[in-house]
């Protein structure tokens, strides 16, 4: 593991922007304290999430799909509050963006985007909370 949290100190130190995958407008949602969470300890949240695109969520406007969200940010990390079997797509998509980092939360393993996020230079966390990860290191 201490190359793991070796990769975890790199992201949280690295990183200034987070895609939030998923992210829910409803407070009593994990994404949603969460990425309060973390943009309240400095980092900029960008919401993604195709059912809340163009509201507001925690003061940002939410996008549709992680292309649209990396046309008007440069995103560090891509954190992932969706379901195993929907990160492949959005490996594809962290790709195309070129986004340095992919976080799966805590409960969200697929080894196969995983390791197709790792082939293309993308590093990976996978079953973590950020927010928790974040707390340790505070």
């Amino acid at each position: 593991m201490p190359m793991e949290q070796d990769l975890i100190a790199e992201i949280l130190s690295e990183s200034k922007t987070i895609a939030v995958v998923g992210l829910s407008s409803k407070a009593s949602r994990p994404s949603h304290g969460v990425a309060a969470y973390m943009q309240a300890s400095g980092y900029r949240i960008i919401p993604v999430n195709p059912r809340e695109a163009g509201a507001t969520i925690l003061g940002e406007i939410c996008y549709p799909d992680l292309l649209q969200a990396a046309a008007h940010h440069q995103i560090d990390i891509v954190d992932c509050f969706r379901n195993a079997v929907d990160i492949p797509p959005i490996v594809e998509q962290a790709i195309a963006i070129r986004a340095p980092y992919l976080w799966m939360q805590s409960g969200i393993i697929n080894q196969e985007a995983a390791q197709r996020a790792r082939q293309a230079g993308i590093k990976v966390v996978m079953d973590r909370c950020i927010k928790i990860e974040h707390g340790y290191r505070s």
